[in-house]
């Protein structure tokens, strides 16, 4: 028996075989649903020196991974934490994914790409740059997907699966619309930052757009302000649909006039692009 290994309270030890490379770099730019993660590449890079060339041998016959992971940022733990998607309060954080866990070991399901050498090139990204990767596993979907099971305090009444036995969402998503402007706004971000930002704006709003602090959704007056990086999105809401309706700055004015910044420079060539979207925090 591994002497690390016990049933007393000991202590249990695990290695990384490799580690995560992604665009996310802090947890404020994590991904919070796999939904918000649809797309969003990155690649595994698993350590040399294990023989962990022949442990990928047949991986690449599988079009999903489950991948578990250690949430390196997070030092501590909560028993109840609120999520992004409650309307009714705090949970026990066993009965959710959030990553404030005793252990804090996450587990993602991953599109695979491809296999390059010791490199899994992946796709649906949640995680953060740096990741430590504990384990890999292949994602089998006749034992893996259970359609019929319950969603505990996500489920609506009478929402269950489709006809095709899939399970839907059972959050009823929010149609998300942009004004021109804002679409306008949207495509000068991301021509200049490479920012996905529309659909980083979309998977966010689409879960609810209710102020949140996971979220960085905030009142704004009669309207609401969602915070992405440095950008302040200005929206307001009409029953299920949420109108987008101009981008920002969340610099203040005395930042805005710093030198040698390259975001700051972006942020001031954005307002002087869009001469009436000077708003901040």
């Amino acid at each position: 028996m591994n002497p690390d290994l016990t049933n007393d309270g000991g202590t249990l030890t695990v290695k990384p075989i490799g580690f995560v490379k992604a665009a996310a770099r802090t947890r404020v730019e994590a991904p919070r649903q796999p939904p918000a993660a649809a797309g969003l590449r990155g690649r595994i890079e698993l350590l040399p020196g294990h023989n962990f060339e022949h442990a990928l041998q047949d991986l690449d016959g599988w079009d999903y991974i489950w991948v578990v992971f250690w949430f390196h940022q997070n030092k501590s733990w909560r028993p109840k934490v609120l999520p992004p998607r409650s309307t009714s309060g705090r949970k026990g954080v066993f009965a959710t994914r959030a990553p404030y866990r005793p252990n804090p070991i996450g587990l993602s399901a991953l599109k695979l790409e491809k296999i390059e050498g010791l490199i899994l090139h992946v796709s649906d990204v949640d995680m953060l740059d740096g990741t430590p990767v504990l384990d890999i596993k292949p994602y089998v979907p006749y034992t893996d997907a259970q359609p019929a099971a319950r969603s505990g305090w996500l489920e609506t009444a009478g929402v269950r699966s489709d006809a095709t036995g899939a399970s839907p969402d059972p959050v009823r998503p929010y149609q998300v619309v942009f004004s021109d402007e804002a679409a306008g706004q949207v495509a000068w971000i991301e021509a200049h930052t490479g920012l996905a930002m529309h659909e980083r704006i979309l998977n966010i709003l689409s879960m609810g757009p209710e102020p949140h602090p996971y979220r960085r959704i905030r009142p704004d007056g009669p309207k609401f302000c969602l915070a992405i990086k440095e950008w302040r999105v200005r929206f307001q809401v009409d029953k299920q649909c949420v109108e987008v309706q101009t981008i920002g700055t969340g610099y203040r004015p005395a930042q805005l006039t710093e030198t040698g910044n390259a975001m700051i420079d972006t942020h001031r060539a954005f307002l002087q692009q869009f001469a009436d979207s000077r708003f901040r925090d």
